[in-house]
């Protein structure tokens, strides 16, 4: 996905030292090198996608390993109430 200055690619562990170092210089706290799946299959689920193909956009082998990434808000927990 990423291409090094030598034209080759960054280990997972550079990867993650760069998100955290861009998270850091941003004032982000607490991500880490996840927070942009998170948001990406969270946004993605708010909006009606299916936990299936969330899956297989995030390569995941389960849907149980998709389903932890899916995060709830409050709001989100009043307005299923209120559908009652």
């Amino acid at each position: 996905m990423f291409e090094s200055q030598k034209g080759g690619h960054f280990s997972a562990n550079t990867m993650c030292q760069l998100f955290l170092d861009i998270h850091k210089a941003v004032g982000l706290k607490d991500a880490s090198s996840h927070s942009g799946r998170r948001t990406y299959i969270t946004r993605l689920a708010n909006k009606g996608v299916g936990v299936r193909l969330l899956a297989e956009l995030a390569g995941h082998s389960h849907i149980s390993i998709t389903q932890r990434y899916i995060d709830v808000n409050s709001e989100q927990l009043s307005a299923a109430v209120e559908l009652l």
